[in-house]
């Protein structure tokens, strides 16, 4: 489809600024390029903001680094929180270093086991 516009375009051979045919052609890539890029990063973005704005103490969570700890103290104005790695290892870093929070999915697949085990 894309050849048989181009050669559309090639067959009226303007002189003067670019026409509807170019503008056509530039569309359907502005569509695909929304599509594909745009779309995806936004919803991805708005799951990682509900992952940061639902930490809360003593949840379990994994950090971009691989690092495994729990939350100790969640700072809302600072943009912060403190991990617990060890008993007395407490790491202090930004919310967006939080990659996932185990104990929510760990919730998540209790209550699915029940059900098969009853099916």
């Amino acid at each position: 489809m894309l050849l048989a516009w181009m050669l559309l375009a090639e067959g009226e051979q303007q002189t003067g600024p670019p026409g509807w045919s170019t503008i056509l052609l530039l569309l359907p890539m502005v569509a695909v390029f929304y599509l594909f890029v745009i779309r995806p990063a936004r919803k991805q973005e708005s799951q990682r903001q509900a992952l940061v704005n639902s930490l809360k103490k003593n949840d379990k969570v994994l950090t971009n680094a691989g690092i495994i700890g729990t939350v100790v103290t969640i700072s809302e104005k600072e943009d912060e929180v403190i991990v617990r790695v060890d008993d007395n290892c407490k790491l202090r870093m930004i919310k967006s270093s939080i990659n996932r929070n185990l104990t929510q999915e760990e919730a998540a697949k209790k209550p699915a086991e029940p059900q098969k085990a009853g099916a």
